[in-house]
């Protein structure tokens, strides 16, 4: 990220991407990781962490399924998963998205 007072244009940054669905990490807050990436558009299958995330919508919408509950997490929304949570992105999953993975104790 360079700096720690750097701003960061993250629909920019996000744009730059070579990958859709890799992300990359912008920076950490204390034991948090603060991920970067792009959604294209294509559906991608459950997985589970052992970490809890925060998913923040920077632009675009995404298409959720979190312990079998779909939802629809819109440009300027967040959604909690909770660690342990099978969740799954839907069809229709485009734009940025921040993920804030936060380790549990």
């Amino acid at each position: 990220m360079g700096s720690e007072n750097e701003n960061v244009d993250v629909n920019a940054r996000a744009a730059r991407l070579p990958d859709a669905w890799r992300s990359v990490v912008l920076g950490q807050v204390g034991t948090a990781a603060v991920k970067l990436l792009r959604m294209d558009g294509r559906e991608l299958p459950p997985e589970v962490h052992g970490t809890a995330e925060v998913l923040f919508v920077a632009e675009g919408r995404l298409e959720l399924v979190l312990d079998g509950e779909e939802s629809t997490v819109r440009a300027g929304e967040l959604c909690r998963v909770p660690a342990g949570s099978w969740h799954a992105v839907r069809a229709g999953s485009t734009g940025t998205l921040l993920i804030v993975e936060v380790p549990e104790d």
